[in-house]
């Protein structure tokens, strides 16, 4: 994992776009920020670079690929699995359906937005603070 690589935020509501752009930058984090509105954009971005990604921040509900399809492909893509990007769910869907659904594949995380902006703020940090900390297997290449 490149810790300074993009962090890839999946999320197809434009004023959430830009409150998690905010409150990244707010906390002063250094990683450009790539936004993508659905799971088909996200594979055609893997299939134009080779830029190796820190993370992958993604809603649940999206249009043409929800976050679990978008999941589901990276799982059952060699090349896309052996990137090993940390997968985060970050999405308003707190349901246990849906929890319970997410974590039949393999996830490195769920988490629930908050409606409070510091609260968000706290969120985003931890996440980031935890997986620029965490030994992974991209850390050794």
């Amino acid at each position: 994992m490149s810790v300074s690589g993009p962090i890839l935020i999946v999320e197809d509501d434009k004023d959430d776009q830009f409150i998690t752009l905010e409150a990244l930058r707010e906390l002063g984090v250094s990683n450009q920020v790539l936004f993508f509105e659905n799971g088909p954009q996200v594979i055609q971005y893997f299939s134009s670079t080779t830029e190796q990604a820190f993370l992958i921040l993604c809603d649940v509900n999206l249009p043409l690929m929800n976050g679990i399809e978008l999941r589901d492909y990276i799982d059952s893509s060699p090349e896309l699995k052996k990137k090993a990007i940390p997968f985060v769910y970050f999405t308003t869907s707190g349901s246990a359906g849906m929890v319970n659904e997410a974590y039949k594949g393999s996830i490195q995380g769920y988490f629930q937005k908050p409606q409070n902006y510091g609260e968000l703020k706290g969120r985003l940090s931890s996440i980031i603070e935890y997986w620029k900390s965490c030994l992974h297997p991209n850390t050794f290449r």
